[in-house]
């Protein structure tokens, strides 16, 4: 993968690549240049390739650098979200064993320190509270708030991985039960990386406006990946807020916006819509769109979101059309080179091609379980059905499914029927145990306005039936949602304590 980014990247090394909100552009010869000086330090602390390194930090130009400058040295990346408490960061430092880190908070450094369990080296500290007093040892904590050493050794043996080296462990997101950390291989990056330049016409021209969390596959994997493949230009912002990514979109000339769901939703809310329409491409992924918030954002600024579909152990897979129909509440069809079937039984959706994952780190049980029938096809979880014309929509998570009275209920399939019910502003749907059905649907409401739950439960009986029906609508201000504006069901359930609400069946 660096391979392949260093020959593009020297390209025309003028050219403008990276620059953070408000802040100067760094040209491809430059971002080359500074990866290799750290390379060079990582090595001088006594990286090599093959060693692990976690990267958490929140998104900027210099996450980036060492990024690229791991992945050139032929380490494998580990990147960790930045807001997780020191037991979810534990729980993968104890899986990676990494040999350094690239972070951006003392505190997060002493967590990784104090859980390896050994005395620790601290190389090039200097971002915010570098006079922490650290132990002495073997890790190597990098810290992207400042200069690192830039004694870059000048024998340094870089970009020589193969397609099939390690690249990423990257760590599911961890909605139900302990993340697992998905080995992707150089190999996987680059197919996923050049399918989407491919698919979604992204060339040297195009200039992104990058606001997705750089720790999550999505705003690194698709992103900054695919930014470096296509030899393009992206905008660096370490949050989202409406009114500066339309100041971005405005003041860089952007014509791409990768988000998610709830970022359209804000939009939507903002007085800010307007400015994606000056964009060629607006893309929606990591979590589904609802036909209301596609349709708006259609009416308002003249496009037409384009949704996505993949997973952290398989990239990016299923995409709509560029140049053709893009139908909502559809992810479209395989991407070039990717194999997609749903399976007959369970309806579960299978992956097949060069994107998908060797396996899971230090768990061959749960790798045997992504690979049911044979090598290299994974069978992703996730529920879903394939039209007559091959386009292919997500109904669930296959452990999500609730079976009531002996019958498969899909909680997108109630989500997306409450939804268009004037006074519910978002719906979110999972099953309880229940003596008399096995399981029972239960709907959690934000509302627009006013409404009573026998109201809403009559409203579904028009399209849904009776067996699909919430038994009980529970109203809250907010969902609990992971850092890509995933509803987390199990948290869900956890605020039924919350409530001493009687099932209603009219």
């Amino acid at each position: 993968m660096a391979k392949s980014w260093v020959k593009v990247l020297c390209e025309n090394p003028n050219r403008e690549l990276f620059c953070e909100f408000e802040g100067d552009w760094i040209s491809r010869g430059e971002f080359l240049s500074q990866t290799t000086k750290s390379a060079g330090a990582m090595v001088e602390s006594g990286l090599t390739a093959g060693d692990r390194i976690i990267l958490s930090s929140s998104s900027s130009l210099g996450m980036i650098i060492g990024y690229v400058a791991a992945l050139r040295l032929g380490l494998v990346v580990v990147p960790v979200n930045p807001s997780y408490t020191k037991d979810e960061i534990s729980h993968i430092v104890r899986d990676v064993k990494p040999s350094g880190a690239i972070v951006d908070s003392p505190q997060r450094a002493e967590w990784i320190l104090d859980t390896m369990k050994s005395p620790g080296f601290v190389s090039s500290f200097t971002g915010p509270g570098s006079d922490l007093p650290l132990p002495k040892g073997d890790l190597a904590v990098f810290f992207t708030d400042g200069e690192i050493n830039q004694n870059a050794a000048s024998d340094l043996d870089l970009d020589q991985s193969h397609l099939d080296t390690p690249a990423l462990i990257a760590y599911t997101s961890g909605t139900t039960g302990r993340p697992k950390g998905a080995v992707l291989t150089h190999g996987n990056l680059l197919a996923s990386a050049r399918s989407l330049n491919l698919a979604w016409r992204w060339d040297h021209t195009d200039r992104l406006v990058l606001s997705l969390p750089l720790f999550h596959m999505h705003g690194l994997g698709v992103g900054v990946n695919g930014t470096l493949c296509a030899g393009s230009s992206a905008v660096i912002m370490d949050k989202f807020e409406p009114g500066r990514v339309a100041q971005a979109v405005k003041n860089y000339s952007a014509s791409m916006f990768f988000g998610v769901p709830t970022m359209y939703q804000r939009f939507l809310e903002s007085e800010y819509l307007d400015s994606l329409a000056s964009l060629r491409l607006m893309v929606s992924g990591s979590a589904p769109l609802s036909k209301e918030v596609h349709k708006e954002i259609e009416i308002r600024t003249g496009k037409i979101v384009l949704e996505r579909y993949g997973t952290t152990e398989s990239l990016i897979n299923i995409s709509n059309p560029y140049d053709s129909d893009r139908v909502a509440g559809k992810v479209g069809f395989p991407l070039p080179g990717v194999e997609v079937y749903v399976s007959d039984d369970k309806g579960e959706i299978f992956i097949g091609g060069p994107t998908v994952f060797a396996g899971y780190l230090n768990d061959p049980i749960a790798t045997a379980s992504a690979f049911p029938e044979k090598d290299r096809i994974f069978a992703t979880g996730d529920v879903g059905e394939i039209d007559d014309d091959g386009r292919i929509s997500i109904a669930g998570r296959l452990k999500d499914v609730i079976i009531s009275g002996g019958y498969n209920v899909y909680p997108k399939e109630v989500e997306d029927v409450l939804r268009t019910h004037p006074a519910v502003k978002d719906a979110a749907v999972i099953g309880v145990e229940s003596r008399e059905w096995g399981e029972e649907v239960v709907g959690f409401i934000i509302m627009e306005s006013a409404v009573s739950e026998i109201e809403l439960i009559l409203h579904s009986a028009n399209t849904l039936a009776g067996y699909k029906r919430p038994k009980r609508i529970i109203f809250v201000q907010e969902f609990p949602r992971n850092a890509l504006g995933k509803v987390i069901s199990s948290d869900l359930r956890g605020m039924l304590t919350q409530f001493r609400v009687e099932s209603t069946r009219p």
